[in-house]
């Protein structure tokens, strides 16, 4: 009995010492390092070239699109589209970097300095900066569940699409058709 509670205890170390098993020993360490290399492998994929980065791109991309959008409605191509909501469009499509980046110490003097400036200087406060202030105010004072729980949740996504839907129908229907959409002149650029 004493063998049995012994060989139960006994530790991996222990087998290398007695002189038995040291096959054993080297066989499971083998497993254990393949085990590892495997795992290592996986989220290198992952983080490398799989969901993550691909993911944050098309983040960026769909961010700055939009910003581009913005800025062409507020200086020579106006439309009679609903651009304001490209808003909130992008409050849930930023990237988490520039999104927390935003909402930290940086996006509250941003912010303060907007509502200083529309506040007490209305007349020298630009026409085309309303829509970004908006969008400013709007990160730094979101509540906590849609700056986390709505915006990185299905709820965000499926807002962002009902919004990109909506905006890429009103391009087509104001440029006249789906063919007239790509061939006006930078139709192309505003339609993708």
């Amino acid at each position: 009995m004493a063998d049995t509670t012994r060989a139960y205890l006994r530790m991996k170390t222990d087998y290398a010492l007695s002189g038995g098993g040291d096959d054993e020993l080297i066989r499971s360490d083998l497993k254990e390092l393949g085990l590892a290399a495997r795992r290592l492998a996986n989220h290198a994929f992952m983080l490398g070239s799989g969901l993550g980065v691909g993911t944050t791109f098309l983040k960026f991309l769909a961010s700055f699109a939009a910003i581009y959008l913005l800025i062409l409605d507020r200086t020579n191509w106006r439309t009679n589209m609903l651009t304001s909501l490209l808003i909130p469009y992008i409050f849930l499509s930023l990237p988490s970097v520039l999104f927390s980046t935003l909402r930290g110490e940086a996006g509250k003097w941003i912010a303060l300095i907007a509502v200083v400036l529309r506040l007490f200087f209305p007349r020298h406060f630009p026409d085309w900066l309303e829509m970004p202030a908006v969008f400013i105010l709007l990160v730094v004072v979101a509540p906590g569940f849609f700056a986390s729980t709505v915006r990185n949740g299905l709820a965000g996504v499926f807002i962002c699409l009902a919004i990109g839907c909506y905006l890429l129908q009103e391009h087509i229907r104001a440029s006249g058709g789906f063919r007239n959409s790509f061939t006006k002149s930078h139709g192309d650029v505003f339609t993708v």
